[in-house]
């Protein structure tokens, strides 16, 4: 399988959590700018070309539940994947029906802007890829009712040219790549920060049955003591 390097880089509460109160704290505001300049930023630790992320973490974050604007009448469009351009960055967005109710082709991410990529399958309707090309958002199509994730991660090398990516999914995303065998390198930026919610995900979850919960171990490579108290922590994946 030819596919880019895949790096998970998440911000967690020092329970790991990666969502909650917490980030409005000080602590969580400080660590959540580490986390972004190791990533982004004008002189990053990483050196790629996209991060992909799941449907609700787009949702939650960019598209914010908007509902697609469909032409139900649109003319057949043609087979395949669509190239819409090629960018310097990448968004790469899991929405294997289609649902996602995007404004434009780019978004924009603190300093970072980036051209849209939507991963999907063949339940994605002639409508909604009518939809993106509209838009001129690029688009892959990968396995028939699930997503194929190595045909996906070896279109968005070869039709993209991304070498190395950043997976920053929800807890099941995360998880389920890694259970895969299709993550390399785990980085984690803890804030020394809680809130003691119960109910918000946590770093890897295997909600929903979408992954098994075999045991996974890494390798540490790095700790180092960050802005405000904070960590990061780099492990890579043991195979």
């Amino acid at each position: 399988m030819d596919r880019p390097y895949i790096f998970c880089h998440m911000l967690t509460s020092i329970d790991g959590k990666i969502m909650g109160k917490y980030m409005d704290t000080p602590e969580g505001e400080t660590a959540g700018d580490v986390f972004y300049r190791i990533s982004f930023g004008k002189s990053p630790h990483y050196r790629h070309q996209g991060w992909l992320s799941g449907r609700v973490t787009t949702d939650d974050n960019f598209t914010l539940y908007r509902k697609p604007e469909l032409d139900e009448n649109a003319p057949k469009v043609e087979s395949g994947d669509y190239v819409a351009r090629k960018s310097s960055m990448y968004y790469v967005s899991v929405d294997p029906s289609g649902k996602l109710g995007w404004e434009k082709e780019e978004l924009t991410y603190n300093d970072t802007t980036a051209h849209v990529i939507e991963l999907l399958t063949g339940k994605a309707s002639n409508s909604y890829k009518a939809f993106l090309r509209k838009l001129g958002i690029s688009y892959i199509i990968a396995g028939d009712n699930m997503l194929d994730y190595a045909l996906a991660l070896d279109k968005l090398k070869n039709l993209f040219s991304i070498q190395t990516l950043m997976l920053g999914g929800g807890g099941v995303l995360n998880w389920s790549f890694i259970q895969a065998g299709m993550c390399d390198e785990v980085s984690v930026v803890i804030a020394p920060a809680a809130d003691g919610s119960s109910d918000t995900p946590a770093l890897f979850e295997t909600q929903g049955g979408f992954a098994a919960n075999t045991p996974i171990c890494f390798s540490l490579q790095s700790a180092e003591i960050m802005d405000g108290g904070s960590l990061w922590l780099r492990y890579l994946v043991k195979k």
